[in-house]
């Protein structure tokens, strides 16, 4: 797969702005040991649509990478696009919209065992079109970054469709999605439940099992305090 690089200044600018970023760690979320290729193209072309998700469990990836661990900064996200063909293309844009597109999402979710399905979407990036990228994984930078808190996930929003997705895999890796328990097989799950407004709930009802979202994000978490101890 080619990866494309966008905005390179832009991520550089961003980086300059984080003091004191020279020092910071450089983390992507979702990255794994086991890196795997969209399923599109096929006979049957996968595709997110009209929704927001996150990955639980990658294999070869840690529990949860998606999920702040420490205040920081999200700057950039890359998506690996497959490769539908023209009638594939047709299908989804007459079905889903036109162009396919993606935008990142920062979520706070229920801390109690009534609330854990309940995500609030407190933070958004730009919408990004990807259909001149198919094939290869660009990477968007975003510019400002986003400010991102302890406790947060990070989510895939496709409001209209998107190739970044890859299926028959183990059961290690599964992932969750904006819709409601009545609504996680098609052909209710092809409804809009995309998440785009801000401060807005949405139930994570549904769980996919052997199936991956194929997009990372450049995180860069805060520096720790050092303390020293006071000499007598």
């Amino acid at each position: 797969m080619k990866r494309t690089l966008l905005l390179i200044p832009a991520l550089v600018a961003a980086l300059g702005t984080l003091a004191p970023a020279a020092s910071a760690r450089i983390v992507e979320l979702g990255a794994t040991t086991a890196p795997v290729q969209p399923t599109c193209p096929a006979e049957r072309c996968p595709a997110l649509v009209r929704m927001t998700g996150y990955q639980g469990r990658a294999a070869g990836g840690r529990k949860n990478p998606y999920y702040i661990r420490r205040d920081g900064y999200l700057t950039a996200f890359t998506v690996n696009l497959g490769t539908p063909t023209a009638e594939q293309l047709e299908f989804f844009n007459g079905t889903f919209g036109n162009p396919a597109a993606v935008r990142l999402s920062v979520l706070r979710r229920g801390t109690t065992h009534k609330t854990r399905l309940q995500h609030r979407l407190v933070q958004q990036s730009d919408v990004f079109r990807v259909d001149r990228y198919f094939g290869s994984s660009p990477t968007f930078v975003l510019n400002p970054p986003l400010r991102v808190k302890e406790g947060n996930w990070i989510a895939l929003t496709v409001p209209t469709w998107a190739p970044a997705f890859t299926v028959n895999l183990t059961g290690d890796d599964w992932w969750r999605a904006s819709r409601p328990r009545t609504s996680c097989e098609v052909p209710k799950s092809l409804e809009d439940f995309a998440m785009e407004d801000l401060r807005h709930i949405s139930i994570f009802g549904c769980t996919y099992s052997r199936a991956r979202l194929l997009y990372t994000v450049t995180y860069i978490p805060d520096n720790r305090a050092t303390v020293k101890d006071e000499e007598g």
